[in-house]
């Protein structure tokens, strides 16, 4: 059978590509210690402060569809170059969570695998070209349907305005929100789907509850956007996990998820400079 259609077509189950469960309750432990410190400095510390976020957001006077969150700022406007090197360290110390889950990975993943943690979960480029059309399939099929959830979340009164782009008028602004939604790709795809996948099969979780619990994070690291923002990402979470249970392939969902942001940052900063506001 194909690899693009394990585990069984008639649903998710064990594969051969499938992460051994860990035996013992003390290596159960660490590994369930493990998976929350690196939430703890990652995704799980942003859906904190994104709770915070929407609890300081309903309790402002002003309704949630008037208020504005603002992404990609300028640090030091005034001084271009200071503000290129606050971007671009953002952008790197971003992804250090990724080599951390990547390391962590290869330490504890399966006995018998030699491959090496990131091609274990297909964060690799054995299949480029397979890889890129899943990816541009996945971003249609999420992009155009979320475009328009957004717009009826804000008119519903859920959402506030996500103004996406905020640098400078600088020549780099494009170049930089293209690496920040790179950033944003990996630390999502890599930490929440290809880790913690592996983890929590490891843990011997049901794969309906792996995806669901992956996809109740994303969403809460979105609620400082809404309650739109919220739904948006856990209907997204659910989408891509799926599809990594079924391809055990993390690089597709990069793909997607970096096309997403892209056309969202760098389009919102083209509209913005032409005076066009979402």
């Amino acid at each position: 059978m194909p690899r693009s259609f394990l585990p069984y077509a008639a649903g998710l189950g064990p594969s051969a590509h499938d992460p051994l469960p860990v035996a013992g309750s003390a290596a159960r432990r660490t590994l369930g210690r493990e998976t929350v410190l690196l939430l703890g400095v990652s995704l799980g510390a942003s859906a904190i402060w994104s709770v915070l976020s929407i609890i300081e957001k309903l309790t402002r006077p002003t309704p949630l569809r008037e208020q504005t969150t603002a992404m990609n700022q300028s640090a030091t406007p005034d001084r271009p170059w200071l503000d290129l090197a606050y971007q671009l360290t953002g952008v790197v110390l971003q992804v250090v969570p990724v080599f951390l889950a990547l390391f962590l990975l290869a330490r504890v993943h399966r006995p018998s695998l030699t491959a090496g943690a990131a091609r274990f979960i297909g964060f690799d480029r054995t299949e480029p070209l397979r890889d890129l059309i899943r990816g541009v399939g996945l971003a249609a099929l999420i992009g155009l349907p979320g475009l328009g959830f957004y717009f009826l979340a804000k008119a519903i009164g859920i959402n506030t305005n996500v103004s996406a782009a905020n640098l400078t008028d600088v020549w780099w602004s494009a170049p930089v929100l293209t690496l920040a939604a790179i950033g944003n790709a990996l630390i999502e795809e890599v930490v929440m789907v290809g880790y913690l996948f592996t983890r929590w099969r490891q843990l011997d979780w049901s794969w309906p509850v792996v995806i669901g619990v992956s996809a109740l994070i994303r969403g809460t690291y979105h609620l400082y956007q809404g309650f739109g923002g919220f739904i948006g990402n856990l209907v997204m979470g659910l989408i891509l996990g799926y599809v990594y249970a079924r391809t055990r392939r993390v690089m597709p969902l990069v793909v997607c998820h970096a096309l997403l942001d892209i056309v969202a940052f760098v389009g919102y900063s083209i509209l913005k400079a032409r005076g066009i506001t979402l």
